[in-house]
Formats: structure tokens, sequence, C-alpha cells
């Protein structure tokens, strides 16, 4: 049966923008700007829904599950990008998040037609990856009802792994397609069905949200720094460095010196600063308090 798009809101005309080719550059910029500073009061009022996505991902994750973002076209590239960032930024394994995309990796950079609406693909990309109970499927879709998507959110409840949906839309999405459902309604686009503009916008936030306060909740993070870090590459190790020495008062070559003790690993760095241990005595300390920097330092 051929679905109606029409009634989406991502697909409806915005009156406010009608006229947007007759205006000037600074104008068409306030436009834009004016549209998409109600993004994020549309994000902020699906506060408790994220929460209850970021329950599910603390629970799967630290008990060794993967994250799966499922998307297509533009929501899909978005879960790529989710995907990619996480292993640099706190310093996850490959395997922890990764991304699948309607029409195989190719489409992260040429659209194929007709593959986002391939729902037993969806289900079969899961299969693929022998999604598991202890899994969080996260489904990417601007409208909510993008067959390649709910195919693979239908194969997650199959094999028992948690569902999260992320749209901008919530008329006809099945009630089912997910355990937590999160669409901030950002009504219709600048230029009309683009949903690359304000619901890529939206969602990206709502991917930040999710994946930063898992993160910060499985203890990648303290105070507010990366704690998880290791040292990759010239900016990252003088980042470390500098991690270090706010949280130790170290001097620089005293901070590079335990640094290359712990391996290049700034939590174990900072327990064998601040606790006066060395590299294995720190390790087992942080594995005693499930890897969080804030109960080593406090026990």
């Amino acid at each position: 049966m051929k679905r109606d798009f029409s009634s989406l809101s991502t697909e409806q005309r915005n009156p406010r923008t009608v006229g947007i080719d007759a205006l000037s550059i600074s104008e068409i910029l306030d436009v834009l700007n004016r549209e998409d500073a109600a993004i994020a009061v549309a994000v902020g009022a699906e506060k408790p829904r994220i929460a209850r996505g970021v329950n599910l991902m603390v629970d799967r994750v630290g008990k060794g599950g993967r994250i799966l973002f499922v998307g297509a076209g533009t929501s899909g590239r978005l879960g790529v990008l989710e995907a990619a960032e996480l292993p640099p930024t706190f310093d996850t394994p490959p395997r922890l998040a990764q991304a699948i995309m309607a029409g195989g990796p190719e489409c992260v950079w040429a659209s194929k037609e007709g593959a986002e609406d391939d729902a037993a693909d969806g289900a079969r990309q899961l299969r693929i990856r022998a999604v598991h109970p202890l899994d969080v499927v996260v489904g990417i879709t601007a409208s909510g009802v993008t067959p390649f998507v709910l195919g693979a959110l239908g194969e997650a409840r199959k094999k028992g792994a948690a569902r999260i949906l992320v749209s901008c839309n919530r008329r006809g999405v099945p009630r089912d397609a997910a355990d937590v459902h999160i669409a901030p309604l950002v009504g219709p686009e600048v230029i009309t069905g683009s949903t690359r503009l304000r619901a890529g916008t939206a969602t990206k936030m709502v991917l930040n949200l999710l994946t930063v306060t898992t993160m910060i909740r499985l203890g990648k993070v303290y105070e507010n720094l990366m704690v998880d870090l290791q040292t990759r590459s010239d900016k990252l190790a003088d980042r470390a460095k500098r991690i270090v020495v706010t949280l130790t008062d170290l001097s620089d070559a005293d901070a590079s010196r335990v640094l290359k003790k712990a391996g290049g690993s700034v939590k174990v760095a900072i327990v064998m600063a601040r606790r006066k241990l060395g590299r294995e005595e720190a390790l087992a300390l942080l594995d005693r308090h499930g890897g969080m920097l804030r109960g080593a330092l406090d026990s």
C-alpha cells in the first residue's frame, strides 16, 4: 500500500518562508536563524523521553551491549557521524557504536533510490550484525515511517533488543515501533521537504543528548573533562597532559611522566598521582569502582 506522505508535518509548506527566494542574502540568513532558534525548544520538550532513552543505553552498554544507529539519507548519515565520533571522543571500542545505512555504506556519499523503502533489508541488516537483547537499536527517520528503519526496529523487537526511535513527526508512526519514541516537533522545513535542515538539526541535538549523557553516566567524564582519553595524536597528548595538570596540580613535565607510566591513560594517571599508587594498583582501584574516576578518588 502506497503511503500518503502529504500529511506529515515535515512535508508541509512553511508559511513563514514562502518568499525566501526573493530576499537578500542578509534577509535569508535572518530567516534561517529565526527558524533554527525554535529547534532547541522543541528538543527540550522531549526531555522525559530522551531521559528514558539514556536509561536504556546506560543499562545495555553497561552490560556490554552495543548501540546500533539505523537510518536512510540524512538521518542515516547522522547515525554514521554519531557512531564515528564516539571512539575518538570517549575512547569507546569500535564495536560499541555502529551505523547501518539504507543501501549500504556507499549511500553515505551517494543516494540510492528506493533503499529506504526496503523494510526487509532493514531487518536483514540487523540479522547480519547478530543483534541481541543487550543491544540498543536507535532508528533515525525524520518522518518516523521510513520502512527500512521500521523493519530494523521490528527485527530488534524479535531479538529482545532495546529500541529508540528518533523522528520529527508522530502522526502515522506505529505505537509499537519503539520502546521510546523521541519526536521533537519542529514543524515544516524552511524549504519544503528538505529534512536535512530543521529536522536534521533537531535530530543531531537529540543524538548528542543521548550519547553524551550516556557517556557521562558510564564514567567517561569527570567534572566536565573527558577523562577516558588516549594520547593517539599530538593534540590529544597535549589535551591529556592539561587534564592531568588541572586535576592533580602536577607540573607539565611531571604530568607527562605520570601519563607515560600510566600507558597514556588519563584516568589511570590521575588516580596514580592523586592516590600515590602504581599503575596496576590504580587500574585495580578503578576496576573496583566500575571505571568511575570519582568513585576511585573519593573512596
